[in-house]
């Protein structure tokens, strides 16, 4: 479908993906990708907490984060700021410090919770990833140099490698649980970029204007065809409103965005339409926001960095 908007799905696009150890850039960073949940959800606390936790430790060494009771030290949280940087080439701003802390957090939540679901990581498990991330053009001896150069030890590592494991089953849980087809409408759009003009194109409609004509006029490559989507996919919630609300051929009232001035005319409706796997890939990602913001909810978190 194309689409006049971008949606961002995270901050780390691969998991314990090997780049290359020979270089400078960071390759088996054992934090899972996960979707970062909202801002300001970060220092929830209730008296309601989920069920297991894995390994919460008693230990005395300088902490970053408790999830839950699960201790993330201070030198993991260091480690993963010095891989992100390394990857970035460049300072980090207290927002990528942020980031970096809230995919912690994520990371535990969505791993205790799959030790709830009955998940867990074995030594065969475990020791099968290491083979995998060691195979081929990297060895041990690089492993180990990467292990050194980002400050981890043996166990510190398996621990977060554990940790990773755990949380992108359970990730992979939930982005499985979307289903394939969903109620989906199709539209295309007037796009303009002043309002005077968009109202002027809209009393055009009124008086008997042909709506594909004017989009073609103003989108001659697609005539403003925005294709099928769900409810959930656009980011702008005014347009999907008006978009759902339509019958087929009427068309909205001017619709401002942080795009411009919009009308849309609905083309079709399909109650099970067939998901894009663009539109697919947008409602997994809403599905593991949705779930991280309200598994902080019900979740103790204490950070202890500034």
């Amino acid at each position: 479908m194309r689409r006049y908007i971008f949606y961002c799905t995270g901050f780390i696009l691969g998991c314990l993906v090997v780049l290359g150890l020979a270089g400078c850039k960071p390759a088996l960073s054992p934090v899972v990708p996960v979707i970062t949940a909202a801002p300001g959800t970060t220092r929830a606390a209730t008296d309601t907490l989920p069920g297991a936790t894995l390994a919460p430790s008693a230990t005395s060494v300088p902490l970053a984060v408790k999830v839950n009771g699960l201790e993330i030290n201070l030198a993991e949280y260091q480690s993963e700021l010095a891989l992100y940087q390394a990857a970035r080439g460049t300072e980090l701003a207290p927002e990528d410090k942020q980031r970096v802390l809230e995919n912690l957090i994520d990371q535990a939540l969505l791993a205790q919770a799959a030790q709830e679901k009955g998940f867990s990581v074995d030594e065969a498990m475990l020791q099968e990833r290491i083979q995998q991330l060691t195979s081929g053009s990297v060895g041990d001896q690089a492993l180990q140099t990467w292990l050194t150069t980002y400050r981890y030890d043996e166990q510190s590592f398996h621990q977060a490698l554990t940790r990773s494991i755990a949380a992108a089953w359970m990730r992979d849980q939930i982005v499985a649980a979307t289903p394939p087809a969903a109620e989906q409408v199709h539209v295309r759009q007037i796009l303009l970029y002043t309002e005077e003009r968009a109202d002027e194109i809209y009393q055009q409609l009124e008086a008997g204007n042909d709506f594909g004509n004017l989009a073609l006029k103003y989108d001659p490559l697609t005539g403003g065809d925005l294709g099928w989507f769900p409810r959930g996919y656009l980011p702008g919630k005014k347009l999907e409103e008006a978009a759902f609300s339509l019958q087929p051929e009427q068309y909205s009232a001017v619709i401002e965005s942080p795009a411009g001035f919009h009308i849309l005319q609905l083309l079709e409706r399909d109650l099970q339409h067939p998901l894009s796997p663009d539109a697919r890939l947008v409602l997994q990602t809403r599905s593991v926001v949705d779930w991280l913001v309200q598994r902080r909810s019900q979740s103790q978190i204490e950070i202890m960095v500034p």
